[in-house]
């Protein structure tokens, strides 16, 4: 298994997190207790942690891709958008953690738009859009949104690309391990 904290990004150049904290929001982070959906017991009012010293590999070594990607507008600064994009690294999906307090911020300009371009721009190399709220997955397609629902652990994504009418397309679809 891959570990996230071995996977080092480098901020962007003029690009810090300043006053923003939503990845202490939308991630689980055992290390620190901190549960998917909800603050962190270690951010500080107004921004950042109150353990940064000592914070887990996990947080120092994360940045989303807002931090790392300079060609992404600062429209998507985490705090502004209401949602962190960060790319897996083995998959190479791009995954958009929403913030739940604002569970319908990927739905609103420009953010779906821009979401659909990069779905298109990903399906040819088999890579997708997943947009998290808590534990519901939705796959953003270039022509519709599929809900998905919550993953379990031995849950897959399952998709078979198809040329539709506007182009590539994809059926796609959680397939959950044999109990």
């Amino acid at each position: 298994m891959l570990d996230p904290a071995t996977i080092v990004a480098v901020p962007a150049p003029g690009r810090v997190c300043g006053s923003c904290t939503l990845c202490c929001k939308v991630y689980h982070v055992p290390a620190v207790e901190s549960p998917a959906g909800r603050w962190c017991r270690h951010v500080r009012s107004g921004g950042g942690c109150g353990i940064h010293a000592e914070r887990p590999d996990h947080c120092r070594a994360f940045h989303c891709l807002w931090m790392t990607e300079a060609w992404i507008g600062p429209e998507w600064r985490p705090d502004r958008a209401k949602m962190v994009l960060s790319l897996d690294p083995v998959t190479r999906f791009l995954n958009v953690q929403v913030d739940p307090g604002q569970a319908g911020a990927w739905k609103r300009a420009p953010y779906h738009d821009q979401l659909r371009r990069w779905a298109a721009a990903s399906l040819p190399l088999q890579r997708y859009v997943l947009v998290h709220v808590n534990t519901l997955t939705t796959v953003i397609l270039p022509d519709r949104d599929v809900p998905l629902g919550a993953f379990a652990p031995g849950d897959r994504l399952v998709a078979r690309e198809r040329m539709g009418p506007a182009g590539i397309t994809a059926d796609v679809e959680k397939v959950s391990q044999p109990a």
